[in-house]
């Protein structure tokens, strides 16, 4: 018999704020243990809550971004249950009215190859919630620690539908879901210091079957690439358990990355009690059209939007992209949007060629020096200049990477670096590029009559003699032109 996985995501983020949930208190990673608290986050005695209005803004930002129906009214709850990380022995969340109700994130799928646009999908959701966060339990030898810190952050939960089959979906799911909300200013999205958490509820059923089966839980996936082995491993354990006719027992696991293998933590046999009840202390919120609207304003374009522009035509905004630079370019705002200046600077005709210096040069030098966009000396400007002093055939391919290489180090003007170091190129005799150019053309019958017959790239096989016999020094955009001239009238 043949399965089938089908898998729901709950994804926890936390939302970018100066101050907590529901106090002034400073919200933020990496202080000093229990110093971010004051009475409201340690629940004393007589503290009351006050609503954060910045982290509502953000979940409706979130919400319209993700195409939900934001609730004209959202009221808070107390979820009721005994921890140590949670000081109040109930957490503020919402039950039964949430402030975004369903949407979709769209997801990309791998390509037949890499540079080829994979499948898209709807990924629907149930709701995204707003909630505030609990401490951290730091545990040792000798017993566990809490830390109040991250206690009372604002913390969106978005819950997916069970509608994802298998771990690559989830895992373009998370990427996906992870790179608008970053888009969009809400969250860094950073696992590692715990702004996204997700947990999957995985369970399998025979093809065909629609009736869900018996789901587990996975915990404690603190990374992207986690997600997708953990999900990939749960699947193929719920195979193997029942083709060997066993039963899928309702429970919570956890899963270990660095091993591959993830163990039993509790069962879960029914859904908890949490006895939750509206919170006195906090009156409901209203949100009307105008607060949407002046959200909606705000927001970005969405990346897969962005991604669908840039591999557009001209004419309508794009700049005729090829895949594998548009999909690389969109996965960060700032560096599409450093792009898009560049671009501007140099002309829509030369997008391809920054797209490429971009993807193929600026990212590695940055990869390997460490250094983030926004303090690379490298500027939008100057790359515009070096990619017209390329086309103008003023500097060859060969001396322009020479060019770039000082301009990342020094953050010189491209025009300043060539008059430096004498790598202008020479101007090439007309007639002596023709007399090339002709013999190229004598030489390669093949090339010729691929060219004629539609095959653009058979130029570069003609392109190649031309070059060696200028030893690297002619214009190659002189070089194109001449030889297009003469294959036509030829």
């Amino acid at each position: 018999m043949n399965y089938e996985a089908v898998i729901g995501l709950e994804v926890h983020v936390q939302i970018k704020t100066r101050s907590k949930m529901f106090t002034r208190v400073a919200a933020g990673y990496g202080q000093p243990e229990n110093t971010l608290t004051d009475p409201t986050v340690l629940a004393l005695p007589g503290a009351l809550p006050v609503m954060n209005k910045a982290a509502v803004d953000a979940i409706i930002k979130a919400g319209l971004m993700l195409g939900c129906e934001i609730a004209p009214v959202c009221k808070w709850d107390r979820k009721n249950y005994f921890y140590p990380d949670s000081p109040k022995n109930y957490q503020i969340s919402q039950y039964d009215q949430p402030i975004c109700i369903g949407g979709t994130v769209e997801i990309e799928l791998p390509g037949a190859a890499r540079n080829i646009l994979g499948e898209h999908k709807a990924i629907p959701l149930t709701r995204i919630h707003l909630e505030e966060d609990v401490g951290k339990l730091n545990h040792g030898a000798g017993g566990s620690l809490i830390d109040y810190n991250r206690a009372g952050t604002p913390l969106m939960e978005i819950v997916s539908d069970p509608a994802m089959h298998s771990a690559e979906e989830a895992y373009a799911y998370l990427q996906s879901l992870r790179t608008s909300i970053v888009y969009a200013g809400i969250s860094d999205c950073d696992m590692e210091k715990g702004q996204l958490r997700c947990d999957a509820n995985i369970s399998i059923r025979p093809v065909g079957e629609t009736k869900l089966g018996t789901k587990v839980e996975l915990k404690n996936l603190n990374s992207i690439s986690f997600v997708r082995d953990g999900i990939a491993h749960e699947i193929a354990r719920q195979i193997a358990v029942t083709k060997a006719g066993g039963l899928i027992v309702q429970e919570t696991r956890d899963y270990d990355g660095i091993t591959g293998t993830s163990q039993s933590l509790r069962s879960k046999e029914m859904a908890h009690d949490y006895r939750y009840f509206p919170d006195p202390d906090l009156m409901p919120v209203k949100v009307d059209a105008d607060w949407k609207a002046r959200l909606a304003a705000e927001l970005p374009e969405r990346p897969f939007d962005k991604q669908s522009r840039f591999m557009g035509a001209t004419a309508e905004g794009g700049y005729a992209l090829p895949y594998t630079l548009a999909s690389v370019l969109i996965t960060d705002r700032e560096l599409a949007d450093w792009f898009e200046t560049a671009v501007k600077l140099a002309g829509s005709a030369l997008a391809q060629s920054v797209g490429n210096w971009i993807v193929n040069d600026l990212l590695r030098e940055l990869a390997a020096s460490g250094v983030a966009l926004t303090e690379a000396k490298v500027t939008p400007a100057a790359l515009a200049e070096l990619v017209k002093l390329i086309d103008a055939g003023t500097l060859l391919q060969n001396a322009a990477k020479e060019v770039f290489a000082d301009l990342v180090a020094t953050g010189d003007a491209p025009a300043a670096i060539v008059a430096r170091k004498g790598l202008a190129a020479a101007p090439t005799d007309s007639a002596e590029l023709e007399t090339w150019c002709r013999e190229a053309i004598a030489a390669n019958a093949k090339a010729v009559a691929e060219f004629k017959a539609g095959k653009e790239s058979a130029l570069n096989g003609l392109k190649g003699p031309v070059m060696k016999a200028a030893k690297g020094k002619a214009n190659p955009k002189a070089v194109d032109e001449t030889l297009r001239r003469l294959l036509a009238a030829s």
